[in-house]
């Protein structure tokens, strides 16, 4: 059994001051046979406490159905680090952000019209709390009184960027005390006036989210809390990646220097992120600044000082140097890094067009409007919006809250993309006099996790407008693709989109590779049935992380569905990534 609290200045672990080094990494964004090599790499580099989020929408797929198995086993995680000597935060939420989509909330919550999230809207909280009754028996036993490696818990995340509902930070306390939660509970926002007044509670520790500036953000929060520890909960060492962005990168010198000035500050801190890992198959957000959509892309490299694959880099060094000045470093070995395949060209021989496997993947719905899929009972994927349109006519077609991405064809041609971030932009169509029917496939490219358009539903939210008469009359497909097992493959030569690929290859023994896609434009991924997740020709990443565990030896299983079309049909695997 052990204590952890806090005094006028600091933090004390069994009545000693103990500074908190930590780390995030995210159980949900590292393969599981990763977990102990990851943490120990974490450990090697001076850092006590591991830090992760909870994904309230991996956790609760469906309204009442729950999963705590495989890679959502947070105890088993847990449980590595504290026999690894780490201790633990946890960032419950329920909102995360993380760049994970909606903040982590389940999608499933926009299937009520008439849902507001993250407030004391009565039927959030429901949903919240039976959340809660899941997930915090789970871990009240690890806490630190109870002889476990949990430290502290926070209390929503970065509340004060997003509402002022007080009321509503309150019910989230009470919920967590009552579930057993009785560790320190703290906020974390950005050093401002307004996001501190709205984001914090009396009696509730209050820390700090920063890049640089270390000096500023601190004095801010003793303004807010002049006795307690300083606490820097997302010290941001990298960035993350938008599709069409370049890559971002911060130099180790000039992240050592930040880390230099919280710590000589006598501030505890953790690295956002130590270790990113990936955005795995349709999980990746997006944001919404200024109303410009921008999606995240599926690596989560973050250029943290542990790379995608695990492997230390400079800014590990760099940071590792620092902590030496200010801490013992404990004398952990790192471990072997994981052998790398490159396995060279893979030929994909067979495929089957989407719009043929429409049968095999989806149940169709009639309705007689567009409706977004959060109201099929859909989170992820994409939509096939169809409907008959009379000819002869050259009219302009546009598409109201379209969310986020569509192609549209005219009896099976493709006619053009529509795009989020141009709304007003139209199609030219040319019907026949016999009519045509219409198809529009909406790709979800991830939902807003951040700032006020965070309520976001996907696939068409308005309508569709021919000139200026809506169309009414539609079959819907939903598309989660969340299994592929029905596709029937044909060996084929067809290069044009959308359309599904497959290949196979031979592993004689698992290693991470990286899958490269030259001459290929944008689409899906699948390894053995696994959501690699998203490539697309704009960059910056072009090289899809796979880790060993998810191969196997002998023959292996890969699909593509490339929306549009390839210069060819070979991919690569290579031994090395390429993010930008």
């Amino acid at each position: 059994m052990s204590t952890f609290a806090t005094d006028n200045s600091r933090f004390l672990l069994d009545g000693k001051p103990f500074r908190i080094l930590a780390g995030a990494m995210h159980y949900f964004r590292v393969p599981p046979a990763y977990w102990q090599d990851r943490l120990l790499k974490l450990r090697a580099m001076g850092l006590n406490t591991v830090e992760t989020y909870v994904a309230w929408n991996l956790h609760e797929p469906k309204p009442g159905t729950f999963r705590f198995d495989a890679g959502l086993d947070l105890v088993r995680y847990l449980t590595v680090a504290a026999e690894l000597g780490l201790h633990a935060i946890v960032r419950p939420g329920p909102y995360i952000c993380s760049e994970w989509d909606l903040g982590g909330l389940p999608a499933w919550l926009l299937s009520d019209p008439a849902m507001r999230l993250r407030c004391s809207h009565p039927p959030y909280l429901q949903a919240v709390d039976r959340f809660f009754d899941a997930l915090l028996p789970r871990l009240a036993p690890l806490q630190v009184a109870h002889g476990g490696p949990i430290l502290a818990m926070q209390v929503e995340n970065e509340y004060g960027s997003y509402g002022n509902d007080q009321a509503y930070l309150r019910h989230l306390v009470e919920a967590m005390r009552a579930r057993g939660v009785d560790v320190l509970l703290f906020t974390s926002d950005g050093p401002r006036d307004e996001t501190l007044r709205a984001g914090t509670l009396p009696g509730i520790l209050k820390t700090v989210n920063l890049a640089s500036g270390v000096e500023a953000a601190l004095g801010k929060l003793r303004e807010y809390q002049p006795d307690g520890p300083l606490m820097v909960t997302e010290f941001w060492d990298g960035w993350f990646d938008h599709w069409g962005e370049e890559h971002h990168t911060r130099a180790p010198e000039d992240t050592a220097a930040a880390l230099e000035k919280i710590l000589q500050a006598g501030a505890s801190v953790s690295l956002y992120m130590f270790h990113g890992g990936t955005n795995a198959g349709f999980m990746n957000g997006a944001n919404s600044d200024g109303g410009c959509y921008q999606p995240t892309i599926t690596s989560y490299d973050y250029d943290a000082p542990l790379s995608e694959a695990g492997d230390p880099t400079l800014k590990y060094w760099a940071l590792r140097d620092v902590i030496s000045r200010h801490e013992p470093l404990p004398g952990t070995p790192l471990p072997s890094p994981a052998p790398r395949l490159a396995l060279g060209p893979v030929d994909l021989s067979e495929s089957v067009k989407l719009l043929d496997a429409l049968d095999s993947l989806s149940s169709p719905i009639q309705l007689a409007a567009p409706q977004p899929m959060e109201m099929l009972g859909q989170s992820f994927g994409f939509t096939l919006y169809r409907t008959q349109v009379a000819g002869p006519a050259q009219p302009s077609l546009t598409v109201r809250g379209l969310h986020d991405r569509a192609q549209v064809f005219l009896d099976r041609q493709p006619i053009g993309v529509l795009e989020r971030a141009t709304p007003d932009t139209g199609l030219s169509l040319a019907i026949p006099q016999r009519g045509a029917t219409l198809d529009i496939l909406v790709e979800n490219m991830g939902r807003v996790n951040f700032g006020p358009n965070l309520l976001d539903r996907k696939g068409i939210t308005g309508g569709v407008l021919l000139g200026d008469q809506y169309l009414f009359g539609w079959t819907l497909f939903p598309l989660p693709l969340d299994d592929l097992s029905k596709l029937r493959f044909e060996p084929s030569s067809t290069t044009g989109g959308p359309a599904f690929y497959h290949g196979r290859f031979t592993v004689t023994d698992p290693g991470d590779t990286f899958l490269a896609l030259p001459g290929w434009t944008k689409g899906v991924c699948w390894v053995n049935g696994h959501n690699l997740g998203r490539y697309w020709r704009t960059g910056p990443q072009r090289t899809l992380y796979i880790p060993a565990p998810l191969l196997v030896k002998g023959k292996n299983d890969l699909v593509v569905l490339e929306l549009h079309g390839t210069e060819r049909r070979t991919v690569e695997f290579r031994d090395r990534p390429e993010l930008g």
